[in-house]
């Protein structure tokens, strides 16, 4: 089943530091799959793979890991020599302090801290990285990046506990709590994650082959977004997926609360308190499989509306215009 796709205003995030610098965007979005003419919707997505194209795209255009998004570049190698660095400490607090303190070097770079107050630890991004509104993409980044690594060092994942963020909330805001996987809130007086402070002095398991593998692969791999299942919105969601697998038919609400061991009526009470709905859980599971379905190129648009459970092409037609805000054909023509 497809992953969740990415809303387009990540894209247009990611593009900001190289348009400031000049560079003609448009010629990297086709080459990664993405018509620019997408960019005019709000609704419109694109896949995790697309978006992992641009990003390679242009981290070779910009020759900069930060994209151009930042006070000043970043040389590519820079986090590969981070990683190098916190490789050798005896638990993840100490590889922590120790990257932090590596980004510090830099004038202009990301100011990090890494602090304890009582049973939370909190990674903090204390500076404003760029100095302006719309490249707030790159302190997210950071705050992903960082914690995605913290979990591949200790080989598992590391429950966030809340996410907070210094600005206000954007018009896509709904995107966050699946990104990071835990509570989100905006206004806060700086950017920061919390997690449990005992996890750090969890030992480091990684060798130096095991981050060659990784850093052959990052920071894509790290930016690629996860589902957690530590929510019950997610939990639905990976629920439906997992049987649009082997079945069009998706169940109903009485047999996913059955599944979860819950009363309808305390699974729609709980969707609720999350800020979602069963039936926006199963537009997005469709939605997710329909893009990734016209994306490839290869499947006719009649299967797909059928694997995706639409008795009429005409109905599937619908739907996706109500999601994307184009048809099927339009999507699959501009790709």
């Amino acid at each position: 089943m497809a992953e969740p796709t990415i809303t387009v205003h990540h894209v247009r995030a990611v593009l900001r530091g190289a348009e400031r610098h000049g560079i003609d965007t448009v010629p990297l979005l086709q080459a990664s799959g993405i018509p620019p003419l997408l960019l005019g919707d709000d609704r419109a997505r694109v896949t995790p793979a697309q978006f992992a194209r641009l990003f390679r795209a242009l981290y070779r255009a910009t020759g900069d890991e930060f994209l151009g998004l930042g006070g000043a570049p970043s040389r590519p190698g820079t986090f590969a020599m981070m990683c190098h660095a916190v490789l050798g400490c005896r638990d993840l607090g100490a590889a922590v302090r120790r990257g932090t303190a590596f980004y510090g070097l830099f004038a202009h770079g990301p100011e990090l801290a890494l602090e304890v107050s009582g049973p939370d630890a909190v990674f903090a991004v204390l500076n404003d990285l760029a100095g302006r509104d719309e490249d707030r993409f790159l302190t997210e980044c950071l705050v992903i990046i960082w914690h995605r690594l913290c979990s591949w060092l200790v080989g598992r994942r590391i429950p966030l506990a809340r996410a907070a963020f210094g600005y206000p909330a954007p018009s896509h805001q709904g995107e966050y709590e699946s990104l990071f996987g835990c509570p989100v809130r905006f206004g806060g007086a700086r950017t920061e994650a919390v997690f449990d402070a005992r996890l750090l002095t969890a030992p480091l398991i990684r060798d130096e082959a095991a981050l060659g593998q990784m850093l052959r692969r990052s920071p894509f791999e790290l930016l690629s977004r996860h589902t957690y299942g530590s929510t019950v919105g997610e939990q639905v969601g990976r629920a439906l997926a997992g049987s649009l697998r082997s079945s069009p038919r998706l169940p109903t609400l009485e047999e996913t609360a059955a599944g979860l061991a819950m009363s309808p009526a305390t699974l729609r009470r709980r969707l609720g308190r999350e800020g979602t709905s069963f039936q926006q859980l199963k537009d997005a599971v469709r939605r997710d499989a329909a893009i990734a379905g016209l994306a490839s190129g290869r499947e006719p648009i009649a299967e797909i509306a059928a694997r995706l459970g639409f008795s009429e092409d005409t109905s599937f037609h619908r739907a996706f215009r109500r999601w994307t805000g184009t048809t099927p054909g339009a999507y699959r023509l501009e790709h």
